[in-house]
């Protein structure tokens, strides 16, 4: 936060305190030192390290650096919830246009829409209301657009109809089990107006940057800066609390950290707002008399190292090979490495992945506890992935 403002020095806050102020910013991320009070102000500056996009067009672009920026502007249907009764890792869902959900069949799903909803009121949308029209026309964009890098996550939908103006039935190819989780992604299911592509072609521009989100793209300097304002008409009332978002573009890591040494930014500089323990270590002591009101959480990251195998060709079609590659990786060494000696093996599911993966002790070098390596046990080798490990990352809170 910038010195004068609505935020003060410690206490810690909280995931849900957090995404209360965000409503709906980049997941899973808390404030680092300047910290709110226990009655939430409106008001004040979130400054961040951030990077600068490819383009604006969330369903053309592969990237993080568009899709940070979008969770700040857009919504869906559906969101991972956030707050401290939220494990790091775990991903329950909740509502986020949708002010109700219902599954009538293996493959049918029914979503009624808030009301009231309003687009940012720039040209040419205007602060229209979201329809459910809205919601079929993203969705069959995303499917039939030439380019569009996340399709694949929704090749089970075989329809989508706006059955009234308030809501939504998507009809499945086939069960799907992961299906509100894709509808859930920040980084392909933000729902967009008709009007902005019908205007500009695609969603590349900067002005097309429109939707219905907690805050509105206020300015773009390339390679330089974005900044965002509050969105005065946001769905939930009195959200967001901060008026203001700035965001640094520095790719340069010396840099970076210096300006988080010297408090220019709120949240650690890598994504998601985390330091990297390569860092970590050498700034530590340091930080601790720069910023001595800061507070960390160390966590298991679900980025993970893979080494991936094409197994439709030669050698990798070889299931001996897959194996003895698998024997050859000496994951802690890795982990020892690269890591300052701290991360967790993978096994099938990332670690990170809390409610999903088998667990285990931290920095065990075995899938489970009691459980020897691939080594022994050969059949894991034959997966068409080997993921050796996790890093363990420090997060600003």
């Amino acid at each position: 936060m910038t010195p004068g403002r609505a935020y003060e020095e410690s206490p810690m806050v909280s995931r849900r305190e957090f995404m209360t102020i965000a409503a709906g910013g980049v997941a899973a991320v808390t404030l680092s030192g300047r910290a709110v009070a226990q009655t939430p102000k409106r008001g004040g500056t979130l400054i961040l390290r951030t990077w600068d996009p490819p383009h604006f067009d969330y369903i053309l672009a592969h990237a993080y650096r568009t899709h940070v920026l979008i969770s700040f502007t857009h919504s869906r249907l559906v969101r991972h919830k956030a707050g401290p009764g939220v494990a790091p890792g775990a991903f329950p869902i909740e509502g986020d246009l949708a002010e109700s959900w219902r599954q009538t069949s293996d493959t049918t799903y029914v979503f009624k829409l808030r009301r009231g909803v309003r687009f940012h009121g720039k040209p040419p949308v205007n602060g229209r209301e979201l329809t459910a029209d809205d919601v079929r026309y993203t969705f069959e964009r995303l499917l039939t657009e030439k380019g569009s890098t996340n399709a694949s996550m929704y090749r089970s939908i075989a329809k989508v109809e706006a059955t009234d103006r308030y809501t939504v039935t998507f009809t499945l190819k086939e069960p799907f089990a992961w299906f509100l989780d894709m509808l859930a992604n920040p980084m392909s299911a933000a729902i967009c107006a008709r009007e902005c592509v019908e205007k500009f072609g695609d969603l590349k521009k900067p002005e097309s940057v429109i939707g219905t989100g907690p805050w509105m793209l206020d300015g773009y300097k390339p390679n330089q800066s974005l900044a965002l304002v509050r969105h005065p008409n946001y769905f939930v009332p009195g959200l967001p609390y901060i008026d203001r978002v700035e965001m640094t573009v520095d790719e340069d890591n010396a840099s970076r950290t210096a300006a988080f040494l010297a408090g220019k930014y709120d949240l650690g500089w890598e994504n998601p707002g985390t330091i990297n323990r390569s860092d970590w270590v050498q700034i530590s002591e340091t930080l601790k008399k720069r910023r001595p009101g800061l507070k960390t959480l160390e966590f298991t990251s679900n980025v993970v190292s893979d080494i991936a195998m094409r197994t439709d060709r030669p050698p990798f079609t070889d299931v001996r090979v897959r194996q003895a590659i698998s024997l050859a990786l000496d994951r802690k060494g890795i982990i020892d490495a690269t890591l300052e000696g701290v991360g967790v093996v993978n096994g099938p599911v990332a670690a990170a992945l809390t409610t999903a993966t088998i667990p285990r002790k931290p920095g065990a070098c075995s899938p489970r506890p009691g459980f020897p390596m691939a080594s022994r046990r050969p059949a894991c080798a034959s997966r068409r992935t080997a993921r050796p490990c996790s890093s363990t990352r420090w997060r600003p809170c």
